[in-house]
């Protein structure tokens, strides 16, 4: 996806609004998930974001969003941001993320969703994170759980 940056996106710095750039890279992820599921695909969970600089009134955004990993029901998309200053034409990082998104059926229950194979060397090591990173979203659902039952039964208490 490319986007460029206008007034209605920026804040009183003229610089674009976390808001917008999030939105865009939702947008972005859930199109590349819909495209590898053949399915409408909700948002499940987004992994920290960090905002390496601004990005000014007038830059042109470059996201490019990819499906890392398939699990079940779930698939890994991570997105890629990129700044270009179409004057100099300069380009530079500004973030990255990890979404993970949910095929659903016309119900909203999930499906089943078609395994990736990985080819390229790039591939295989995107493939090989994204099973790491669900691993620590496993355990941090599951501590965040356990908080929300110690929570409960201490106000029953």
């Amino acid at each position: 996806m490319t986007e460029l940056v206008l007034p209605n996106d920026t804040n009183q710095l003229g610089n674009l609004l976390g808001g917008r750039l999030m939105h865009w890279m939702d947008v972005a992820a859930a199109l590349s998930a819909q495209r590898h599921s053949s399915r409408i695909c909700v948002t499940a969970s987004v992994d920290e974001m960090n905002f390496l600089g601004p990005v000014k009134l007038g830059q042109v955004v470059h996201l490019k969003a990819s499906v890392n990993r398939a699990f079940n029901t779930s698939m890994e998309v991570g997105v890629h941001v990129d700044v270009e200053d179409f004057r100099t034409g300069d380009t530079r990082h500004v973030n990255t993320a990890y979404l993970t998104f949910v095929a659903i059926d016309e119900f909203g229950r999930g499906v089943i969703v078609p395994e990736i194979e990985p080819g390229a060397h790039d591939e295989k090591r995107r493939f090989e994170a994204a099973g790491a990173r669900r691993e620590m979203r496993l355990r941090r659902r599951e501590a965040l759980i356990e908080l929300e039952l110690r929570r409960k039964q201490a106000e029953k208490s």
